[in-house]
Order: C-alpha cells, then sequence, then structure tokens
C-alpha cells in the first residue's frame, strides 16, 4: 500500500494542467456517452472528449517508457527484443508472406494452365479431325465421316470435356471474324454476346473438302459443371465476365490499355468447397488469375482481347502436395536434413535466450551493486564493499568502485589539509601585505609609488620605504630566492632585519655598504645555503640632492633625467651567499625632477610569441616615454606594458615596480 501511495503521488506530482483539463472533459464525455446525450453542446463535449484521449493516451505512452526504461535490466531486455527477437519475427514475417504470395501465384499457374490444357485439347482434337476428314475411303460420305468423329471425340473427351459439341459448317462468318489473318484456326476462350451462358471454349479449324472448305467447330460451355472438373487441387473457383465501363455509380475495376472494365456477370463451380485444414497454420490463400477472351457482340462487333477473371483459393498443404509429389529418391535425405537444421537452430535459439537471461541478470546484479554502494557513499558511510563474484570487467569495475570508497576517506582528508593550507596561505599573505608600508613617507621633493604583483599567492618580492629623518628617506627592493611561503618568510626575516638597522637614531647617516654588510651576515647566518636574496637600497637626501646607494646583486635601478637613464649597479654579490664579501657604495648628485625606478626580474622576463624577453632597454624606453606622469601612472604604464608585450595576464614570475619623483 505504501508503494503504491508513492506511486499515485509520483502521478499526482508529474500532473500538469493540460492533464488535468483533459481528464475532466475525457470524463465528461464518457458520462454524456453512457447516459446517451447526444444534442448540442454534448456533441460538441464528445469530440473534445475524443481529443482529450488522445491526449492523455500519448501522455501515457510516455510516462511508461520513462518508467519502463529507468531500469537497466528492462533496457537490456528491450534491446534483446529489437536485437533478437523483432528481426527474427520480421524474417519470419517475411517468409510467411512470400511463402503465401508464392502459394498464390502457384494456384494462379495450375488454374491457368488447366484451362489452357482443355483449350489445347480442342485445338488438337479439331486437328485430328481434319487429318482424318482429309483421308476419308472413297465409299464414306462426309456426312458419316463427320457423325462417326464426332462421337469418338465425345466418347474419348467427355470426361475432361464436359459439353463438347463438334459440329461442321459451310458458314465461315464467325471463324473469319475470330481467326487471326494469314491463319486457319483459332483455339481459346469466346464470349458471344452478354448472356450467362456466353462463355465457351472454342476451337475453330477451316478445313478442306470435296465441295470447296467447311468449318469444324469444337466447342465445350464454360458452365458451373465445368469448373467442377478444373485444378481439383483449388477450392472454389469463380469466373468474372468483365464488360466495358460506360461511367455509372460504381467506379471502374479494371484498365487495360484504353479500356475500362467492370465485373458483369459471375459464373461458379458446383460443388467445389476449400478442403479442410491439414494443421492449424494452413490457412487458405487467395488465387485471381486473367483470362484473356474473344468477344463477339450481338451486333457483329468482335473484340479480340477481353479480359476473363478467375477467383479461388487453396491450402497451402494440398499446394506443398503438387510441389513436393516427385522429390525423388533423395526426399527421405531433404526431409531428415530439414528435421536436423531446425532442431539445430531451435537448439541455438534457446541457448542465446539462455545466455542473454543470464548476461542481462549479471550485468543487471552488478549495476543494482554498484547502485546501492553509491547510495551508501551518499550517506557517507565509506566502509561498504561490493561483493565481487567473477573477475570480469564488471568485476574489475566493482574492485575500482571499492578501491575509490576506500580512498575516498584519505581524499576527505586531504581536502581538509588542502583547505587549512589555503587558510593559512590566506593568513600568510595577509601578514605579507602588512610587512608592506602601509603608509608612504612624506618628505619634501619626494613622490614615491610602488606596485607588486605576485605569481603565487605570496610573493617573494620585497620593497620598503622607511623615512629616516625630515629629509632622508631610504627605499628598497629585493627578491628573494623561490617562491610562495618560503620565500615569504625569508622577505619577512629580510624585513625585520632592515628595520631593526635603519629605526635607529642615526640611521641617516649609515653607511650602505654597513647595512648591507649586516644584512648580508644575518642571512648567511641564519639561512640555508640554497637561500639567497638580491638587493638594492638606496637613500636620499633631499636637502642635499644626495643619492647613496648600494646594489647587492640586484638589477639595476635607473635614474631618468632629461630623456637620458643612468644605471645604479655599483654595490657587489647577492645576500646569503658569503658571510665577509666586500660591498661598495655608490654616490651621485641628482638633478632636478629625476624619476628613479627599481624592479624586478619579473619585469624585464616575460616573452613574447616570439620567444624575445621585454628587457632593461624596453622598460626604459617605456618609461622615459611617460617620465613626465605621476609616479603612479608610471607604474601602472610599465605594468601594463610588460603584460601587453606577453599577450596574456598570466605571470611566471612576481612582478614589483617602484617609481620615485625627485623633485
Amino acid at each position: 500500500m505504501t508503494s503504491f501511495r508513492a506511486d499515485l503521488k509520483e502521478v499526482w506530482s508529474r500532473l500538469t494542467w493540460p492533464d488535468l483539463v483533459s481528464t475532466a472533459v475525457a470524463a465528461a464525455g464518457l458520462l454524456a456517452a453512457v447516459f446517451d446525450f447526444n444534442r448540442g453542446f454534448f456533441s460538441f463535449l464528445k469530440y473534445l472528449a475524443v481529443l482529450g484521449g488522445i491526449y492523455l493516451l500519448f501522455r501515457l505512452i510516455g510516462w511508461w517508457r520513462n518508467r519502463l526504461l529507468w531500469s537497466l535490466r528492462n533496457r537490456l531486455i528491450v534491446a534483446y527484443l529489437f536485437i533478437a527477437a523483432v528481426p527474427i519475427l520480421s524474417i519470419v514475417t517475411l517468409v510467411v508472406l512470400a511463402a503465401r504470395i508464392l502459394y498464390s501465384q502457384l494456384g494462379a499457374y495450375l488454374l491457368y494452365e488447366d484451362i489452357h490444357q482443355r483449350i489445347e485439347m480442342l485445338a488438337d482434337i479439331s486437328e485430328h479431325i481434319a487429318i482424318a476428314h482429309q483421308t476419308l475411303p472413297p465409299g464414306v460420305t462426309e456426312g458419316e465421316s463427320e457423325r462417326v468423329l464426332a462421337a469418338q471425340s465425345r466418347a474419348v473427351h467427355d470426361r475432361e470435356l464436359p459439353g463438347l459439341s463438334i459440329q461442321f459448317s459451310n458458314d465461315q462468318t464467325l471463324a473469319r471474324k475470330v481467326i487471326p489473318a494469314g491463319k486457319r484456326s483459332f483455339a481459346g476462350l469466346l464470349q458471344e454476346g452478354d448472356a450467362l451462358d456466353a462463355l465457351s471454349i472454342v476451337s475453330l479449324r477451316i478445313i478442306p473438302d470435296r465441295k470447296g472448305e467447311r468449318v469444324v467447330t469444337l466447342r465445350v460451355p464454360v458452365k458451373p459443371e465445368f469448373l467442377s472438373t478444373v485444378a481439383l487441387d483449388l477450392g472454389g473457383i469463380q469466373l468474372n465476365l468483365m464488360e466495358r465501363y460506360t461511367g455509372g455509380p460504381q467506379p471502374a475495376l479494371y484498365r487495360s490499355g484504353d479500356a475500362q472494365y467492370t465485373a458483369a456477370r459471375r459464373i461458379v463451380a458446383s460443388n467445389r468447397t476449400i478442403q479442410n485444414a491439414v494443421f492449424w497454420f494452413d490457412s487458405p490463400v487467395d488465387i485471381v488469375t486473367r483470362l484473356d477472351s474473344v468477344y463477339v457482340g450481338p451486333d457483329g462487333t468482335v473484340e479480340l482481347v477481353r479480359p476473363v477473371f478467375a477467383a479461388s483459393n487453396a491450402r497451402p498443404s494440398r499446394l506443398n502436395g503438387r510441389i513436393f509429389t516427385s522429390l525423388g529418391e533423395l526426399r527421405g535425405s531433404y526431409l531428415t536434413f530439414f528435421i536436423l537444421v531446425l532442431i539445430v537452430f531451435a537448439i541455438i535459439e534457446a541457448a542465446a535466450l539462455a545466455t542473454g537471461i543470464v548476461l542481462t541478470r549479471r550485468i543487471t546484479r552488478a549495476v543494482a551493486d554498484l547502485y546501492r554502494g553509491t547510495q551508501y557513499v551518499q550517506a557517507m558511510d565509506f566502509s561498504h564493499r561490493v561483493q565481487i563474484e567473477r573477475r570480469d570487467q564488471l568485476g574489475e569495475l566493482a574492485e575500482s568502485f571499492n578501491k575509490m570508497t576506500g580512498s575516498l576517506s584519505e581524499l576527505i582528508e586531504e581536502e581538509n589539509k588542502r583547505r587549512r593550507l589555503e587558510n593559512e596561505i590566506s593568513i600568510a599573505r595577509e601578514v605579507q601585505n602588512q610587512l608592506f608600508p602601509s603608509t608612504l613617507p612624506s618628505v619634501p621633493g619626494v613622490e614615491i609609488e610602488a606596485i607588486c604583483k605576485a605569481a603565487r599567492s605570496v610573493s617573494g618580492d620585497y620593497y620598503d620605504f622607511i623615512q629616516l629623518s625630515p629629509t632622508h628617506i631610504a627605499i628598497a627592493i629585493a627578491d628573494i630566492s623561490g617562491k610562495g611561503i618560503s620565500a615569504a618568510l625569508l622577505m619577512a626575516s629580510l624585513q625585520a632585519a632592515l628595520r631593526s638597522q635603519l629605526l635607529v637614531e642615526g640611521s641617516e647617516c649609515l653607511g650602505m655598504v654597513e647595512l648591507v654588510s649586516r644584512l648580508n651576515k644575518h642571512l648567511v647566518r641564519n639561512t640555508g645555503d640554497d637561500r639567497f636574496a638580491t638587493f638594492f637600497i638606496a637613500v636620499y637626501d633631499s636637502a642635499t640632492r644626495t643619492l647613496r646607494y648600494t646594489n647587492a646583486g640586484h638589477l639595476p635601478a635607473f635614474l631618468i633625467c632629461s630623456g637620458t637613464s643612468r644605471h645604479l649597479d655599483r654595490g657587489g654579490m647577492v645576500l646569503g651567499v658569503e658571510e665577509d664579501y666586500v660591498y661598495e657604495e655608490g654616490s651621485l648628485t641628482v638633478s632636478p625632477d629625476s624619476l628613479l625606478i627599481g624592479y624586478s626580474d619579473g619585469l624585464i622576463e616575460p616573452e613574447n610569441v616570439y620567444g624575445e624577453e621585454f628587457g632593461i632597454r624596453r622598460l626604459e624606453e617605456a618609461a622615459i616615454h611617460v617620465q613626465g606622469a605621476a609616479p603612479l601612472m608610471v607604474a601602472e604604464s610599465l605594468m601594463a606594458a610588460v603584460e601587453e608585450w606577453a599577450g596574456t595576464p598570466e605571470q611566471a614570475d612576481d612582478m614589483t615596480v617602484i617609481v620615485a619623483r625627485l623633485r
């Protein structure tokens, strides 16, 4: 009952407004039909009910098809039916139809051939009579000879040709009408007038006699008695005489050339019925064949070809008897071979059916087990395992499913670890953002800006602006080896060491060589051998317009003034490699309105589609092109120039640029 209610609820949930309206209209129309309401509105309601019923039928078929084909087992059964059963049924149907067509043609041939044998028999009789008539003894008169020949012919052929009449006449009117030009005889069906007994089998022959020529006429009326002796293997026989169609309420039944014909009269064989069936599928076949006759009208008009249709029926078993009457000495062998082939075919079909059922059960059982397994996984129960019965592809699939469920918990744990790591990276990114200067120092005559784009979540590039006195400002930029969190940690260490040296009283007088040497020792002693950093630091005194700097292995910053560029490259090797390395300090006087630009290697290493790096020269040209703009616009212009050169916003390394306008 619960399942029924669930199905009912599902059907109700799928109903739409057209479904409900069609159901109501169909029910109302059914009630109107039951209570026999036929006038006015009720007739229109019945019409609407038929349309609604057709709509509901299509909806029901679609719903039933979806329900049926949801199950894999049902899909496989349908597939087997279309792959195996439907072709076999189609072949059997085709064979049955072909057999019925062949049996119908065989019956038509038997009927046609039997009637034409009678026609040929009449022609042979007339020929024998003509020969005998020409060889009369001198003492026998023609009249006596004609009577004797006619009596003999009727006595011999009375069974095959019931009602046979033989006449001798000097009148050649009919013979001249039906005998073709250049011929002296005619044999066939002759229809004289439109009476019911006008059809007969006739043989006309013109024979010479002692006084000239005479016509011998052999005639067998086509009556029910005659038809009862024709084609005894067939059932009832009916001849349909045709007449010219001249118009009327009934349409023409047959067209031959330019003429149209309709049925006129019928001749039905007497005492002829279909034989009893030998087995249950021995159903009769219908037979129709055309016989051509010569028609002579009451007014003497002659129609050389007028169709006569013979209709009959027959049992295939009787026709088989005619086909297999003489199989010869191998008849038993043929029959035995056919039975053996039939048995083998039945065994193959049974084996195929059993194999299909077994395979279907195996496949659907395996799919059902996997489906239940997915339900356990959906319920977050990863302990369920699918039972493996066979080592085939379905077994391998079940084993893969078991391995998958076994590793899902590990994957979930790894996902949790990844999320924790992402949280830690996010925290590291926030901490690193706090390491960059949050506010820019305010030194008279100095405007500074910086942009840093990390290749990953955290950057290995570092820049800093530290105000040492009202007129002194320190500008630093560094590139830490590696990327990611390890580079960010080394950057934090470098930032802490730098600020610990500069954020003390009198640091504006500290030499650049001494400062960089202290930072170098700090990194050598507190980092591994594979960790290092390139570093550039400059201290600018706006009062004296003096710039002191040291470049520890970093890309040379450059100073732009009046369209020319000067590299700041004095210093030494990178930090963190050799503890007692001696660095150099550079010093210069800055011209008014100069532009100091520092950068990391991520700004000059991007390549275009031809593999060419952007390079320092192009960076300088881009900076000179916008040297009169504000520092922020200069920095953004340089970043945009690099991205346009690479053709993609994606970057392989951290990109950092600092711009200082020295008024």
